[in-house]
């Protein structure tokens, strides 16, 4: 197996660049590029998704230019320096999976278990931010609640998949915080829930910072998965606790559409969120997030 490496989206006083970091080593990835790969890239590139367009070319050369500039005498940055961007800004799809957990699904007092993934969208385009990136409570909130999550990013154009192959199509995993509006949860109008109203607020996206591509995640189902509020630990648990795995996750996704490169699904959270806890203690101008999954580092979101 290659030598365990991450990549990353962040601004510095130059602007915004990809960046590739191994053993604490951090570097622009562009220095590591031929002038005809940055030409083949459309450019130097600035987040993940050129690269995941073609992941199945880079996902091998990644590894081999890697070792051949940190070989060399490589231009390194201080990560403290900069400040990280969304992996993808843009990605084509952000899907969500809710109640995908059980002690989530008990916390919430949810009647039933899912008998399949039960999904939403969510716009990238306004609630996507990087880690250090503050958030605002929305005007008219007051039960604004955090929701650690592992998102997985595809990497192959994909349909009909089947659990048995499903995780070939991803091309590597994230940090996501689906942070929600439960104000509206306990008058729920005949029709149902209003996704809109509840999770599709600006910032109510933060993803990142580093982005682990799947060769380095052998079990999605085995990660790590805590959240602190100032500090304090609110969520502490495992992957290992789904209702739906990942893969059964794609699986039923990618028989509804054609899953592209770039697509952005985060997988659910467990139990420990605010509307669950007793008190009940919501997100404040002043109170700042931190997460982290596996290896994806840790994100940070100031509330303001």
């Amino acid at each position: 197996m290659n030598a365990f490496y991450r990549l990353a989206s962040a601004r510095d006083g130059d602007g915004r660049h990809a960046y590739a970091e191994r053993a604490g080593k951090l570097f622009r990835l562009r220095d590591a590029l031929s002038d005809q790969e940055i030409a083949a890239l459309g450019g130097p590139p600035v987040d993940l998704l050129p690269l995941i367009n073609d992941w199945e070319h880079w996902r091998t050369a990644l590894p081999k230019l890697i070792d051949a500039y940190l070989a060399a005498s490589p231009a390194l940055v201080d990560e403290a320096s900069l400040h990280f961007c969304p992996p993808i800004q843009s990605p084509p799809k952000l899907l969500c999976i809710g109640a995908n957990y059980h002690d989530h699904i008990a916390e919430m007092k949810i009647a039933m278990t899912p008998t399949y993934p039960y999904s939403f969208l969510k716009p990238s385009s306004n609630t996507l931010r990087g880690s250090g990136d503050d958030v605002a409570v929305p005007d008219g909130v007051e039960m604004m609640d955090w929701e650690a999550e592992l998102a997985a990013v595809i990497g192959i154009k994909s349909r009909q998949l089947s659990a048995d192959n499903a995780l070939g199509a991803v091309a590597g995993y994230t940090n996501f915080n689906d942070l929600s509006a439960r104000d509206w949860l306990a008058t729920r109008p005949p029709v149902g829930i209003d996704w809109v109203r509840h999770k599709a607020f600006d910032g109510f996206g933060p993803m990142g910072p580093y982005f682990v591509p799947a060769e380095f995640v052998p079990d999605p189902q085995q990660l790590a998965v805590e959240l602190k509020v100032n500090g304090v630990v609110k969520q502490s648990s495992s992957t290992a606790h789904m209702v739906f795995g990942v893969a059964e996750i794609i699986e039923h996704l990618s028989s509804i559409m054609t899953l592209e490169p770039g697509d952005v699904i985060a997988t659910g959270t467990p139990a420990g969120v605010a509307g669950g806890h007793d008190p009940v203690v919501f997100l404040k101008a002043g109170d700042v997030v931190t997460m982290s999954v596996g290896d994806c580092g840790v994100l940070e979101t100031p509330i303001v």
